[in-house]
């Protein structure tokens, strides 16, 4: 039995941060001005030579969004691929 409320444990805390995730992007998804807004601040930052990807840039959106890093990545490289693709 605690054999199973483990697994059930272990399934839910997965799928929890995968739906967040997902809500994360969905929120872009139907607000592209919001998206636009995050294109721009990419845009400024490689015109200064700094890449989208990198420490600084990450940590502008995740302090400006409230997001832990790997979430900062994450919309970044979704937003970058759905309205900037010329971001680097």
């Amino acid at each position: 039995m605690n054999y199973l409320y483990s697994i059930a444990i272990l399934i839910f805390a997965s799928t929890h941060g995968v739906l967040a995730q997902s809500n994360l992007l969905e929120s872009v998804k139907k607000n592209p001005d919001e998206a636009k807004a995050l294109c721009n601040q990419l845009k400024i930052l490689n015109s200064k030579g700094i890449s989208s990807s990198s420490k600084e840039a990450l940590n502008q959106i995740s302090k400006e969004r409230n997001l832990n890093s790997t979430d900062a990545e994450i919309l970044s490289i979704y937003v970058i691929g759905l309205y900037c693709p010329e971001v680097n």
